[in-house]
């Protein structure tokens, strides 16, 4: 078994540390960043797949987007020392849990899984106004907008984000998707949103199709 293969199995078998010591080790014996974030991604889109067909559940994909990024946090200035090519991009996305919200645990698994899949992704946190997401939508030149928020009040800042988006004359130039545990196709209709999920996974599916992405 190759170094990369056993490092894509212990990301998905979720072994944490065993797969954060083995991205430490492959660095140190001068393997190149980007073999090594192939092997994650490779490994993270098995979780998906297994999380998709109800061999994984929620916690898995938590555990699984918390190891990605603890090793990518190990990756990035590996990266950049070396010089090593760019991702290709397949689109751009602004996300953010809305004012008035400070939840972020399924906002989170969402990053992973978009920045996984080649989204270049700005995460503006917990409590972002309005206004911040419109700024970042137009200064990104973002292709999409991701608004997360679990609770009732949630609803209201996502629909004046969007309406802040038509006053400023960007609607038409962004997708928005709205997510969180009670968002449904009311929630979307009310918001004036393109799309709704409160699955994380689903939601990536429905952004690749945005981009054209298969």
């Amino acid at each position: 078994m190759s170094n990369m293969q056993l490092l894509t199995d212990y990301m998905v078998n979720l072994e944490e540390k065993a797969a954060l010591d083995e991205v430490k080790r492959l660095l140190a014996s001068g393997e190149k960043a980007r073999d090594i974030l192939d092997a994650l991604t490779k490994g993270m889109n098995v979780i998906g797949e297994k999380y998709a067909a109800g061999e994984y559940f929620l916690a898995e994909l938590v555990m699984g987007a918390e190891i990605f990024k603890e090793a990518m946090d190990l990756l990035e200035p590996a990266m950049l020392a070396q010089g090593a090519p760019e991702r290709k991009v397949c689109g751009k996305m602004v996300i953010g849990t809305v004012q008035g919200d400070l939840h972020d645990i399924g906002k989170n698994i969402f990053v992973a899984l978009a920045r996984n899949a080649g989204f270049a992704v700005t995460d503006l946190g917990i409590d972002v106004p309005p206004a911040k997401f419109v700024e970042q939508v137009q200064k990104d030149g973002a292709d999409i907008l991701g608004m997360s928020g679990i609770m009732t009040m949630s609803l209201d800042p996502m629909a004046k984000t969007v309406k802040l988006l038509q006053e400023t004359g960007l609607r038409d130039k962004v997708k928005v998707i709205i997510g969180g545990l009670p968002v449904d196709e009311r929630w979307r209709q009310l918001v004036g949103a393109d799309a709704a999920s409160d699955d994380a996974y689903k939601g990536l599916k429905i952004i690749q199709a945005f981009m054209g992405v298969k």
